[in-house]
């Protein structure tokens, strides 16, 4: 019967194509432009490295100062070099990283080409295995290297291809701020949407063009391109007062691979500020965090609240699309009264009519669906011309998001045709039957 009742809608919507083809737009309309809201909200919020994001924990300390912070309960979002370096001194964790974003000049090996400013962060040999990056050539570096401050890196596959053509550069050398370094590795295609490893400097930015160890960064007193805050001045002027400041900037990351290793890490944490309690260091009560990936994002609030207000506007604007859908529909299933109290009197009954007409809705929905495709693509491509540089990998659908959007027109159609469906299977086969 299904079968029969398709061909039916077909039959249908080809008689009236003005009145199928507004129904169509109504909804694609609707759909389209909730489409390109859900997309983007539904990106913003995705678990980056769902594998594993239960295991990998962002470290805070509440070294802010008794009077320094408004936000009296919330720790700092970064370390200070002090803690930073202690952290990974003490090798508590399964693997452990802290790392900050740089910015370095590399002198080309090409002849004539100028001297370019490249994104670097500088981090720790952890770092690879732990965010899982994957590598087209070469590796990352070891320990050794972090504590010996050896001058190599790691590219990027762009910057890669940018410098070396694309060949494998393991064993080259690239200049970077008048220093030689050594290439290690090349890192395939890695773009984590949100930037997980690093909110705090921006959560859609693209990863960096390059990797060094930290310790070269500090050792050479690197240029820092991310967020620096600071409760009170350093009791100096030059770089060595600056590292002993109370000043954050450095995000550390611990991966803790149970409960067990959770509690045994937290433990671990407040042992230790108690002690630098003992140095006059956090002033403020005891007050440590661990926040796996997706907590912490929900902590820094990677998806905006303007973004949720739009999402609640998209919903109500398919709404009004719905209502216009429902009212062409009554216009529609009305306007075939005749027909349906001829069919009630040879037998039909209520049930038959109401499957019928709701199968002929689903077919409104499900080319209203893929119209409204094509609408959103549109509303994406729009979006990503006018803003692509700060919403990086934000504007693309998926599998997920495509199957969504053709249930999300079907489902809408069928609720817009129950009201419409319902008038027209209770019209009375004896009063339209006398005007025939």
């Amino acid at each position: 019967m299904f079968g029969y009742y398709l061909k039916l809608g077909l039959l249908s919507l080809r008689r009236n194509p003005v009145l199928s083809g507004l129904m169509i737009l109504a909804v694609a309309t609707g759909i389209g432009a909730c489409m390109v809201v859900i997309t983007v909200n539904y990106v913003m919020s995705s678990n980056p490295i769902p594998h594993k994001s239960d295991q990998l924990y962002y470290v805070q300390l509440d070294s802010w100062g008794a009077d320094g912070e408004p936000e009296e309960f919330e720790p700092p979002d970064q370390v200070t070099y002090t803690d930073a370096m202690n952290l990974m001194k003490a090798d508590r964790a399964f693997r452990q990283v802290a790392s900050n974003r740089t910015g370095l000049v590399l002198e080309p090996e090409t002849e004539g080409e100028l001297p370019f400013l490249v994104d670097a962060r500088s981090t720790h040999a952890d770092f690879f295995p732990m965010f899982d990056l994957p590598f087209l050539y070469g590796s990352g570096w070891d320990d050794s290297a972090d504590n010996n401050a050896e001058q190599v890196v790691v590219l990027s596959k762009a910057m890669n291809e940018r410098v070396f053509g694309g060949e494998d550069s393991t064993g080259r050398r690239v200049i970077l701020n008048g220093m030689n370094f050594r290439v290690l590795g090349v890192t395939d295609d890695w773009h984590p949407v949100p930037k997980f490893y690093d909110v705090t400097n921006g959560a859609f930015n693209d990863p960096e063009d390059l990797y060094i160890p930290f310790s070269v960064a500090i050792e050479n007193q690197l240029p820092r391109n991310g967020n620096t805050n600071c409760w009170k001045p350093a009791d100096g002027n030059d770089f060595n007062a600056f590292l002993n400041s109370e000043c954050v900037w450095i995000q550390f990351w611990a991966e803790l691979r149970d409960e067990n290793e959770k509690a045994e890490y937290m433990s671990f944490l407040n042992a230790y500020v108690e002690e630098q309690k003992l140095l006059e260091r956090f002033p403020r009560p005891l007050n440590n965090r661990l926040s796996n990936v997706m907590e912490w994002m929900e902590i820094e609030e990677v998806v905006e609240e303007d973004a949720r207000v739009m999402l609640w506007m998209s919903g109500l604007f398919l709404v009004v699309c719905l209502l216009n859908t429902i009212g062409l529909l009554l216009a529609k299933f009305l306007a075939r009264a005749g027909d349906i109290g001829l069919r009630r009197a040879l037998g039909a009954t209520r049930s038959t009519l109401f499957a019928q007409y709701m199968t002929e809705s689903g077919l409104i929905g499900v080319a209203g669906g893929i119209l409204g495709l094509g609408f959103a693509w549109l509303g994406l491509r729009g979006i990503d011309v006018l803003y692509g540089e700060f919403i990086q990998d934000m504007t693309s659908m998926d599998l997920v998001m495509v199957t969504t959007a053709i249930g999300l027109a079907i489902v809408s159609a069928l609720l817009a045709a129950v009201y419409p469906t319902w008038r027209a299977c209770n019209i009375t086969p004896a009063s339209q039957l006398k005007t025939q």
